[in-house]
């Protein structure tokens, strides 16, 4: 279990957020105080259409999992004990669309798809990247897109770009693309061309790559798209993005394969944006840039792992995560 990283400084304190990831499971909810817009999100109607496998038709909540330390996305909110976010709002009114009241359980994000396999949840919502990969062994719904981009310090006195990070200290969480694919793969191509290897510094928690930022630990952090414009709206200008995101894959709804669920929540997704709510959901959040028109099931764009990513073994974004 986690400790909350904590400091007097407002900017760390704000950073801090997401530095809560494996606290503990906490059960999900909307906090309108936690979002950008101050308008709640309407509730979804039941969706009589839909027709339920055996699988959720007898349990009393589907329960979902959530690496809560991902803002906007997922992340506790300031009592540290409901977990907020885009994801929460969203996974909600699927529930509501299928009838049935909706458990966000906190977990780490590389053990939310072992846990999915192994029957201890439900569904995995927390910015999962839908990639080739992971659909050997998982069916994604697919609901949002993201990038990566690269998160410095006001000013950016490193003078880094995505494609320029060669002998710099870049910090990532663990398990997500960044950490895994996208920066081996770049400091691989410095080496290659007899320039210094990128110093990766990976954290449990984004809080931890953030706030190795903020003390100058690290030069740069890389993570989803979303969520570095998320933080960099938090901390008052003391951050900014080098360079433009990059990556853009979609973000997809986990499920176990083969298991008669991907489509019942295809429905429901369908039936949330068709009732308005999608785009109200994504509004509050500041995210309806990644809104995605036409949802599927298993539309992977990329063959390797990317943002919350993850090992083949068991696949994690991102575009990015």
């Amino acid at each position: 279990m986690n400790s909350p990283i904590r400091s007097v400084a407002v900017l760390a304190a704000a950073l801090s957020l997401t530095a809560v990831a494996g606290c503990g499971s906490s059960s999900g909810g909307s906090s309108t105080a936690a979002r950008p817009s101050a308008s709640g999100v309407p509730t979804a109607t039941k969706d009589p259409a839909i027709t339920l496998p055996p699988a959720l038709a007898n349990k009393s909540e589907i329960v979902v999992a959530a690496d809560a330390s991902y803002p906007p996305n997922e992340f506790f909110a300031d009592d540290n004990k409901t977990i907020v976010g885009l994801d929460v709002d969203l996974a909600t009114a699927l529930g509501q669309a299928l009838g049935k009241p909706v458990k966000i359980v906190n977990a780490p994000f590389d053990s939310i798809l072992p846990g999915l396999q192994a029957g201890k949840y439900d569904l995995g919502m927390s910015s999962f990247t839908d990639n080739k990969e992971r659909e050997k062994s998982f069916d994604f719904v697919d609901y949002f897109s993201a990038g990566t981009s690269l998160m410095v310090k006001k000013g950016n006195p490193e003078g880094l770009q995505p494609e320029n990070l060669c002998g710099k200290k870049v910090a990532a969480e663990k398990g997500t693309t960044q950490s895994d694919e996208d920066l081996p793969a770049r400091s691989k191509a410095c080496t290659d061309a007899g320039k210094p290897a990128i110093q990766i510094l990976i954290f449990p928690d984004q809080g931890g790559a953030n706030l190795a930022l903020q003390s100058g630990r690290a030069d740069g952090v890389l993570a989803d798209s979303p969520v570095i414009a998320y933080q960099i709206k938090q901390t008052n200008g003391q951050f900014e993005q080098a360079g433009g995101a990059y990556a853009t894959a979609p973000y997809g709804i986990a499920v176990p394969k083969g298991k008669g669920l991907a489509e019942p929540i295809l429905a429901a997704l369908k039936s949330v944006q068709s009732q308005g709510v999608y785009t109200t959901i994504l509004e509050a959040w500041g995210e309806q840039q990644g809104a995605v028109n036409t949802p599927g099931i298993n539309g992977a764009t990329s063959g390797p792992l990317r943002r919350r990513s993850g090992p083949a073994r068991a696949p994690r974004v991102g575009s990015s995560a």
